[in-house]
Order: C-alpha cells, then structure tokens, then sequence
C-alpha cells in the first residue's frame, strides 16, 4: 500500500492492481482526513511503516529463539522479561510491562485478556481478531483444553494447563519448548520455527521438517 497523497495512490492502479471495497474505503477515508487536517500523511506513513516492518510476531520469534539458544538469556527472560526483551530493542506501548512464562513437559501456558485485549504490541503486534472476541475470553478460562482442540492442539490429559489474564499493567509472552532435533541450529533458524500463536500458547511451535530447506 503506497502513501503518495499527492498522487491520491495512482501507483496501485499503474500496475492494475485491483483494489478490495474495504481498501477503496479505507483510501476514501484517509483522503478525506489528510484533506481536513486531521492527519498528518508523514505521521501516518511513520505509524503503517512500524507495524509493518518493525513491529511484529517475528520480534517476539527472536526472543524465544534467543531464549532456546543462550541459557543466560532465558534465565534472565523468566526472571525481568521487560528488561530482557528491552535489550533486544523492542519496547514501546503496550510492552511496558512484560512476563514470560516458559512452557515444560508437565506444564503447557495460554494468555487470554478477559476485560478486553491487552496483548504486548512491541513482540507480537496488532492482537488477531479472535483474541479479542468473546467467545475466546471467555473459553480460554472455563474450557482451555477445548479452546486448544480447537486450534487442533491436543495435549495429553495428564499435562497441567495455565491461563494467564493480561491486564493494563502485565502483558505475557510464553516460552514454548524447543522442538526437538534442532541441535546446533542457529538462533536465526530456530526463529523460523516460532509462530505466532506459540508465543499466546493457542499453538506450538512449528516442528524442523516444516522448514528444513
């Protein structure tokens, strides 16, 4: 999506580039802001660039990967995760205050916002649409073994599952344990391997055949 306002976005249709209802909204709608002065194109431009390059689950991705490779860092990960995370660069609003809780044989972790949708923007970006709709509120904290068999994870009977509620003050970020069989692999390529939903514990980790080359 260009941001030439100048050129009200001739540069999509230049190429043939055949553009949604929602996108032809969503331009109509920016058009007319830009031309009241309610927003500056420049700061706009700023804000879409941050979340589509800088802010994102592939932050979060590199702390855990990170935290699989450097024991030191996990320590330090679980024990001030605002600090550790801060080190690697990504802070901001909506991570000012972040928890890592680390997944184990026994133990699987899950993060749900019950209130509303508290989720830690600068590891994991925009919260997805189901996050922060009622049904998964609510579920996650009466049913979470069924919430996860919905996201086709089933785990075995005996494994203890903890929800955690983020709040306006904690946000959480889980740990999931590193796949097997990635002995010697790179903080880099065991990145790849961390998704989204890993790191809220609806899902888990990608395993190597999924991304060996």
């Amino acid at each position: 999506m260009t941001h030439d306002h100048s050129h009200h976005h001739d540069h999509d249709h230049e190429h043939g580039t055949v553009l949604s209802d929602v996108e032809l909204r969503v331009r109509a709608l920016e058009t007319v802001l830009v031309q009241k002065g309610y927003v500056d194109p420049a700061a706009l431009d700023v804000l879409i660039e941050t979340y589509e390059t800088r802010v994102g689950p592939h932050n979060g991705a590199r702390v855990v990967a990170k935290a699989w490779s450097d024991p030191a860092y996990r320590d330090w990960l679980l024990k001030d995760a605002t600090a550790a995370i801060a080190s690697l660069g990504y802070t901001g609003r909506q991570g000012e205050h972040m928890v890592a809780v680390a997944n184990t044989p026994e133990t699987h972790n899950m993060v749900v916002c019950t209130l509303c949708s508290c989720y830690p923007w600068p590891v994991l970006g925009l919260p997805p649409v189901w996050y922060k709709s009622a049904p998964y509120r609510s579920r996650a904290v009466m049913d979470p073994r069924g919430v996860l068999k919905d996201f086709g994870v089933t785990l075995p009977p005996e494994k203890q599952i903890k929800v955690w509620d983020s709040t306006a003050e904690i946000r959480y970020l889980v740990l999931p344990e590193r796949p097997a069989g990635t002995e010697g692999w790179s903080e880099e390529k065991l990145a790849t391997l961390v998704t989204r939903d890993s790191m809220i514990g609806t899902g888990l980790p990608k395993q190597p055949a999924e991304v060996a080359a």
